[in-house]
């Protein structure tokens, strides 16, 4: 548990500092997922949560035996 808070941690600064430091090219794209279906968003949304998880596997399991 303490692990994944501290990824969500990380995951609030990087989310921090793009907001502060690219404040305009944020709000483009969020206002150009709007012109995107639900299911290109969720499909997207689904690969990258999968993709992280892949990720996070090779970090602890995969990797770390090398």
């Amino acid at each position: 548990m303490k692990e994944f808070l501290i990824g969500l941690g990380v995951l609030f600064v990087i989310e921090g500092l793009i907001f502060a430091a690219f404040p305009r090219a944020m709000r483009k794209a969020m206002l150009a997922a709007l012109d995107h279906s639900e299911t290109a968003l969720r499909v997207t949304g689904l690969v990258l949560a999968i993709g992280g998880l892949i990720l996070i596997w090779f970090l602890r399991f995969g990797l770390a035996q090398v």
